[in-house]
């Protein structure tokens, strides 16, 4: 579908919802579909992300993963309260990209129009790069601050995973891309591509523990994944923040979408995400199936061995060597900021 008649569905998606939800506010696009043109084809390995915002006081549960007239919607929501002042946009990673552009769905307040506009003249300026860039720093601490031996296993590669991963967000915000999540790795890759820095490249992966995967061991981990991912969608009961991300829709983004990323050379890039999602079937599993649970261990362990993180001291080595380069991070995303030429003093 293309991106013009994607963006459609949505309007006619939110237009229902706005009638089903209290103290609707607006709605706005995130994500990849904000870097997309009109005329492009979207990836049927992607999702849409939307939020929706409310004048509440507490924002309704993520909903989460949804099936729309063909398209797969990944809604969350949030409140106008949260979305100000512009400050606190400006200097959230994660939030500011949405409004660089207009990619409002809806506003019947006029409260986005307003914010839309405010962070798209300032979200360029150095200052504002800048704390995006300290805010993704600041993920990177707080993920490493979640390891802990008193976790499961699966947890605890889920702390190292994502405190080792936001390393990429930290550059991605400094190029002033789009923070993505599964993702992250390839885009970081283009981004130092762009910037002739493929050498940093090759240190991320290093810090990742796939610098020497080949294809054949990330489509074997993949495939492992994917017997989790079939096992843990079928006996999921508990509650999740995750739980619309493991079900027959999610599929074709948690597993072809990673077999889309082997396919075009980018397995050491595919391990992030194939990683992650092994994790969280292997929590699914130990929660929901423990007696099953055994049968999906040794490959997940596999994955963790060869990413160099098979027990905790392993994860918690990696993750002081991710805190020891920081200031050198932050010294590449500096160039990286020196070479964009959308950034302004």
């Amino acid at each position: 579908m293309r991106i013009d008649r994607a963006r459609q569905v949505v309007h006619a998606y939110v237009a229902a919802a706005q009638a089903e939800t209290p103290g609707f506010a607006g709605a706005y696009f995130a994500g990849s579909i904000t870097t997309l043109p009109d005329d492009a084809e979207l990836p049927p390995t992607s999702d849409i992300d939307i939020w929706i915002v409310t004048d509440s006081a507490t924002p309704p549960e993520k909903l989460g993963k949804i099936a729309y007239d063909e398209l797969i919607l990944d809604v969350s929501h949030t409140t106008l309260e949260a979305l100000g002042p512009v400050e606190r946009v400006l200097a959230d990673y994660h939030v500011a990209p949405a409004f660089r552009a207009n990619n409002i769905i809806a506003d019947p307040t006029g409260a986005l129009t307003a914010l839309q506009a405010a962070v798209e003249h300032d979200f360029a300026k150095r200052e504002w790069v800048l704390k995006r860039v300290a805010s993704a720093r600041a993920n990177i601490l707080h993920h490493a601050g979640t390891l802990s031996e008193s976790r499961p296993f699966h947890a605890q590669v889920t702390s190292w995973l994502f405190a080792t991963g936001c390393t990429t967000h930290m550059l991605l915000a400094a190029g002033l891309r789009n923070p993505t999540i599964r993702k992250r790795y390839a885009a970081a890759h283009d981004l130092l591509a762009d910037h002739n820095s493929l050498d940093v490249d090759e240190t991320l992966l290093e810090m990742l523990g796939c610098h020497d995967m080949t294809p054949e061991r990330a489509t074997y981990h993949l495939e492992a994944m994917t017997l989790a991912f079939d096992a843990a969608k079928s006996v999921i009961e508990t509650p999740t923040p995750f739980a619309n991300d493991i079900t027959d829709m999610a599929r074709a983004i948690a597993i072809d979408g990673s077999r889309e990323l082997i396919d075009a050379g980018l397995h050491r890039e595919a391990m992030f995400w194939i990683a992650a999602t092994y994790a969280r079937c292997m929590n699914v599993l130990e929660t929901d199936a423990p007696d099953e649970a055994h049968r999906y261990q040794e490959g997940f362990r596999a994955l963790a061995f060869d990413l160099g993180v098979p027990t905790l001291a392993d994860m918690e080595r990696c993750v002081e060597q991710v805190k020891v380069s920081l200031p050198w991070l932050e010294a590449v995303c500096a160039e990286i900021m020196k070479s964009t030429s959308e950034v302004e003093d």
